[in-house]
């Protein structure tokens, strides 16, 4: 198969072999067998699957527009196989060879929307694509929630090739990941505080924190910026990171921080801890990490956050909305 597939340096892959290949694996389930299967092969047979799945996953025939057949036939026949690869990061051995897969794989917004909205147990049927409710808050049983363990309690190597692909899942494709965390507000930024940005994990935590803020920063994300910068609870988390012993956490949780003060219309909430820790951060900021003095965009931007908080009043205000209108975000029971 995986000759069939690639060729060999000798000789380039028959296109009427590699369709009647495609053929065979779709007709006998293949793709699905060897997604359940992965975990149990030895390590050359892993490699071998990781190229073949991934090769009929790119497989078009005629080049043509749209997902290539592969994908079409998993989102409308087989989101099982999809499924399968994601649970391949409980396993250690199977971890990377089902990271390959996938990172292929959600280059398709559908393939991305299965992984998000399934909540199905294991061998139980997928989600379909036609049965997703966008709208409806997710009990956080699902098969994406699971990434946050695999991340945070993995081996080094497992926890790298899981957050690869939680990374793509949040990034990749923009206005999907815009309705899934507005619908999913709560639970999603709930535990992604308590497990991520919190993780003992330096690696994790530093990735997590740097993750957030290009989350927030996206404009596609705009309400879901605009209601986590309202939260005063988020904004403690963040003035903790600032202190942290570790200056790269520090940097990242800087401009996660610098959103909050940045924010024309700041809620009562964050206009308080701002105002009752105006002295402190007066004092703290032009100071914060100083070495960086190769730094003009880090310099610019400390100035900046300094001068806002000398101009907040003396007590808060209540924020004026009518130039833009206050975020609606639905909250899923955390």
């Amino acid at each position: 198969m995986k000759l069939i597939t690639q060729g060999t340096p000798e000789m380039d892959s028959a296109p009427a072999l590699v369709r009647s290949l495609f053929d065979s694996v779709i007709r006998e389930d293949l793709l699905f067998q060897l997604a359940h299967s992965i975990r149990k092969l030895p390590f050359e047979a892993r490699k071998d699957t990781q190229t073949i799945v991934t090769h009929i996953l790119r497989y078009k025939p005629n080049n043509g527009p749209g997902d290539p057949p592969a994908i079409d036939y998993i989102v409308h026949q087989r989101p099982e196989v999809i499924i399968e690869l994601c649970r391949g990061f409980e396993d250690p051995h199977s971890a990377l060879s089902c990271a390959s897969i996938l990172k292929e794989a959600v280059k398709s917004d559908v393939i991305a929307a299965l992984i998000l909205y399934d909540q199905s147990n294991e061998y139980e049927p997928a989600v379909r694509l036609n049965d997703i409710n966008a709208e409806q808050p997710q009990t956080g049983d699902g098969i994406f929630w699971k990434f946050f363990e695999w991340i945070d309690r993995g081996s080094f190597e497992v926890s790298a090739d899981a957050f690869t692909i939680f990374r793509d899942l949040l990034t990749r494709h923009k206005t999907l990941v815009a309705s899934y965390l507005s619908a999913n507000y709560s639970l999603f930024f709930s535990r992604y505080h308590q497990i991520l940005i919190q993780s003992d994990s330096y690696v994790t935590k530093r990735q997590s924190i740097k993750l957030l803020g290009e989350i927030l920063l996206d404009r596609t994300n705009y309400n879901v910026m605009t209601a986590y910068v309202d939260s005063g609870d988020h904004l403690k988390a963040c003035m903790n990171l600032l202190r942290d012993d570790r200056k790269m956490v520090q940097y990242e949780g800087f401009h996660v921080f610098k959103v909050f003060v940045a924010n024309p219309n700041k809620s009562v909430a964050v206009q308080r801890i701002l105002i009752n820790n105006r002295d402190r951060l007066l004092k703290f900021l032009p100071k914060f990490l100083e070495d960086r003095t190769d730094d003009d965009q880090f310099t610019d931007e400390k100035a900046f956050l300094v001068r806002q908080i000398e101009l907040l009043p003396s007590e808060p205000i209540e924020p004026s909305y009518s130039s833009r209108s206050r975020p609606s975000v639905n909250a899923a029971a955390a």
